[in-house]
């Protein structure tokens, strides 16, 4: 019911302007998610490239899982259809840095799955793909999987934050407060990170929640950002573009 409800209320990804990026140097960035549940077909992913192409912005995709989430097959439309149309691969360290990279695409991955964003790896050296991988509850993750993540970093892809627990922001926020989140959800995980090794440049809000105020409180740790734009309009997205 779901899907059908998604399917019938779709916005075209080129129509998304929050998903794109025009050099204006913004600190809340917004992604579109590429998982099979939000229903991005391979046509809004080509006007998708087509209007970062075309407009000289940077198009942002994430997605979660490799191979469960999303299909490998569309991860690799993606990327070939990026660089079939000469867009550069961005990662939100270029961004945080301020660099040059439009026209491009940004794909990032959520959460812990690092054992299928390692398994991805051949595919993004095959393209020469750059990307992100906002990770969460690090502390969980064993020796293995750290070093695998060590390893993508040392490829040239960026490492951010995504939190200790993934939970919701403002829901947290309206409990405890905004220190307290601040305090038990961000700076730990951007500390971890760091301590371990990885410059870590990003954030990205579990779900994409967000407000101005978590905005201006994050800021103070990370230049950018990452929140979501929904290609479907059962809810009020969090981008504020």
């Amino acid at each position: 019911m779901l899907a059908g409800a998604i399917a019938g209320c779709q916005e075209r990804l080129s129509d998304i302007d929050g998903a794109f990026y025009d050099g204006d140097r913004r600190l809340v960035h917004c992604g579109v998610d590429l998982d099979e549940i939000a229903g991005i077909g391979t046509a809004d992913i080509d006007g998708a490239l087509d209007r970062a192409r075309d407009r000289s912005e940077v198009v942002e995709l994430y997605a979660h899982n490799p191979g469960k989430t999303v299909p490998l097959p569309k991860l690799e439309y993606v990327l070939a259809g990026a660089t079939a149309r000469g867009l550069a691969f961005v990662t939100y360290a270029d961004f945080a840095n301020a660099s040059d990279t439009a026209p491009g695409l940004a794909l990032s991955f959520d959460d812990t799955f690092v054992d299928a964003w390692f398994a991805l790896r051949p595919m993004l050296q095959r393209y020469g793909a750059r990307v992100t991988f906002f990770v969460s509850r690090y502390h969980v993750l064993g020796p293995e999987q750290r070093t695998k993540l060590k390893t993508l970093a040392a490829d040239g892809h960026a490492i951010g934050a995504h939190t200790v627990q993934h939970l919701r922001a403002p829901d947290y926020v309206e409990q405890h407060g905004l220190n307290a989140y601040l305090h038990d959800e961000v700076d730990p995980s951007i500390a971890i990170l760091r301590d371990d090794g990885f410059t870590v440049d990003a954030f990205a809000y579990p779900f994409g929640a967000r407000t101005s105020e978590l905005d201006k409180g994050i800021a103070k740790r990370v230049p950018v950002i990452r929140s979501v734009a929904f290609a479907y309009h059962l809810v009020e997205g969090p981008c504020p573009h």
